[in-house]
This record gives C-alpha cells, sequence and structure tokens, in this order.
C-alpha cells in the first residue's frame, strides 16, 4: 500500500478513536444509578478569586454505591462547596458535616432512566456522526492522492470497513451503558 494511503488511514483511524474517547468519557458523566466521582467533574467553585473544577480544592470519594463524600484540603471551603453543588443544579442534596460535605445520591426513578437512556444514544449519535465525517473527509484525502484507480477503491474501501467497525464499536458501549443505566 502506497504510503500516503496508509497515511490518511492512520489519520482517519485516529480521528475516529478521538470519537470513542469522547464518547466514553461523556458516558463516565451519565448517572447510572450508583455513586461516583465523575458525577461532580462539572462543579466549579470559587477558589481565592477563580473557578476551580471541584477536584483541584477536594479528594472525592464513594465510600458506598449511594453517597458521594467530598473532603476540602481547607476547612474553610466546606460551605463554598456545598453551595457550589447546589447551584451546579445536579439534583443532589448536599449536607455539610464539618469535615466533609456528603451527598445522598437518590435512587433514580423509571422516567429519569429512560431520560438518562436517551442522553446516552444522543451521545452515542454525536460519536456516530464523529465518525461518518471522518471517513467522509479521509475519502476527499484520498481522491486528491494522485494513486491508481485500483489503490483509490481498496483504500476507499477500507476507510469504509474501518467506519463500520467503529460505529459497531459505538453501539456495542451505547448497549452496555444503556443496560447499566435501565439496571434496578
Amino acid at each position: 500500500m502506497n504510503e500516503e494511503v496508509s497515511f490518511v488511514l492512520d489519520s482517519a483511524k485516529e480521528s475516529m478513536d478521538g470519537a470513542i474517547s469522547h464518547l466514553e468519557k461523556a458516558l463516565v458523566k451519565i448517572r447510572a444509578g450508583k455513586a461516583s466521582p465523575a458525577m461532580l467533574a462539572s462543579v466549579m467553585v470559587e477558589y481565592y478569586g477563580s473557578l476551580t473544577p471541584l477536584s483541584q480544592v477536594s479528594n472525592i470519594n464513594t465510600p458506598d454505591a449511594r453517597t458521594i463524600s467530598v473532603q476540602p484540603w481547607e476547612k474553610s471551603m466546606l460551605q463554598v462547596i456545598e453551595t457550589a453543588i447546589t447551584n451546579a443544579n445536579l439534583g443532589f442534596n448536599p449536607m455539610n458535616n464539618g469535615d466533609f460535605v456528603i451527598i445522598n445520591v437518590p435512587p433514580l426513578t423509571e422516567e429519569r432512566r429512560i431520560q438518562l437512556v436517551k442522553q446516552a444514544k444522543a451521545e452515542a449519535e454525536d460519536a456516530k456522526v464523529s465518525v461518518r465525517s471522518a471517513r467522509q473527509e479521509a475519502n476527499k484525502e484520498i481522491k486528491h492522492l494522485e494513486v491508481s484507480e485500483d489503490l483509490e477503491k481498496n483504500a476507499i474501501i477500507d476507510i469504509q470497513e474501518l467506519t463500520d467497525s467503529f460505529v459497531t464499536k459505538i453501539d456495542s458501549i451505547l448497549d452496555g451503558k444503556e443496560v447499566e443505566i435501565m439496571k434496578v
């Protein structure tokens, strides 16, 4: 195979890998019934005049499947953290016990589970769109290369096979997350 064609295929694969890793990160943030430090990933706190991610001013742990405990590195941050979690509008009711901010994660209702599955499907669809646009970009690049018709056709077939394998991978990741969300 031609070096230029090989480079285009590698580039397309790299873009598609990026779509998969983005999907995995997005799905981690979707709550599946059990407590996880990733649930607080979007929370920002006021720390010495600048907005800082919660994970950079505290330890975030899950002592059990229904509890998240946030231990700030400075006791003076307890109230600020509690307020930031409430203001993040995540549906949590943080409690401050003087040392930690404790969050009890309520069990999901059936309606909420269905909403979360829809959200997961939307993330998966975004990933598929990214994979398809990587395919489209690679096909354009192949057509602009000065290679034989046979090599061009084979490269386009290879790109389609790569795309199909990534779409299948996205579907299986989504299926796994769907099962996780719907499990009571």
